[in-house]
């Protein structure tokens, strides 16, 4: 731990209904916003038939966790100001990121939950062909405005149903070398907010990206997880061979009913799609959250 730090945390003051420990409340998130980086050298696959990166750069891709803190404000948020009224806005800078060890330039790329558009941006900013697909023309509108304000030019994008995936992409004879998405997990924004938002803004309102009864982000777990299998499923008809699916994931916090581990009901879910077999994972230490910043990206090829 840095000097800083240390320093960072010795000021609080320990909650007498702590029973578990002797940590100030500082401290406490501390400890839970802190992540161990594994020390040694990641396997490198041999050749580079699937990117365009030196073998220095696939060495700093291939590590196990990707720590990060990218800005929300001034020019480094690319256009966060304008993708932030998207409940879950993903940033380019780490889609760009996947997308670069994914694919080589001028590859194509699919999400079929597009939102404000994290993937398409990054798309643009690696020199990629990207197409998205989303529900609602208002979350397409913001994509349109981020990529204005950052001069870059717009990839393809439809509004509808990424349950009737198959039928939108009809025709277009697209053959894509990378499957991208943050799908909206359930009713899980469906519910009242609780910790580091309400106690800010003392505002518990649920938030769901849509209103529509056939937005993934209004179904019980059940439901969803039949619908995201049946939305991956389409996307492989127009993925090629050896292509990859990379599905983000967050888990929740553990119930007396349920451990909320979202990841491994993912997977066990996708890999019921014929020929698609999980790979592995990624853990997203995202910094600009303050408790549990982890998210998963999941990759599973076919």
């Amino acid at each position: 731990m840095s000097k800083r730090s240390e320093e960072k945390i010795q000021k609080g003051k320990y909650h007498k209904r702590n029973n578990l420990n002797d940590f100030t409340g500082k401290e406490w998130v501390y400890f839970l916003n802190s992540i161990e980086l594994i020390e040694g050298e990641p396997t490198l696959m041999t050749g580079a038939q699937l990117n365009d990166l030196s073998e220095q750069q696939w060495a700093v891709h291939q590590e196990p966790i990707i720590d990060t803190y990218f800005p929300t404000s001034g020019e480094a948020s690319h256009a966060h100001h304008i993708r932030k009224k998207h409940p879950s806005p993903k940033p380019p800078q780490l889609m760009k990121r996947l997308i670069e060890f994914f694919t080589k330039k001028a590859g194509w790329v699919l999400d079929p939950f597009v939102g404000a558009g994290g993937t398409l941006l990054a798309c643009s900013m690696a020199d990629r062909h990207g197409v998205g697909v989303d529900l609602s023309q208002e979350y397409l509108d913001l994509y349109y405005k981020a990529s204005a304000d950052l001069d870059l030019e717009p990839q393809i994008v439809y509004k509808g149903n990424a349950l009737q995936l198959e039928n939108i992409l009809r025709g277009k004879d697209y053959l894509f070398d990378l499957v991208l998405t943050d799908p909206p997990y359930g009713n899980m924004l469906s519910k009242k907010r609780t910790g580091e938002r309400k106690k800010k803004t003392g505002d518990d309102s649920p938030t769901p990206f849509t209103n529509e009864y056939n937005d993934l982000g209004n179904m019980l777990p059940e439901q969803f997880y039949e619908a995201l299998k049946s939305v991956i499923a389409q996307s492989m008809k127009f993925l090629k061979a050896k292509g990859y699916v990379i599905v983000f994931c967050k888990d929740l916090q553990p119930t007396a009913e349920n451990p909320n581990l979202i990841h491994a009901d993912v997977v066990n879910t996708l890999v019921q799609i014929p020929n698609l077999r999980f790979r592995g994972y990624k853990i997203w230490y995202d910094k600009t959250q303050k408790l549990y910043p982890f998210w998963l990206s999941l990759c599973l090829c076919v």
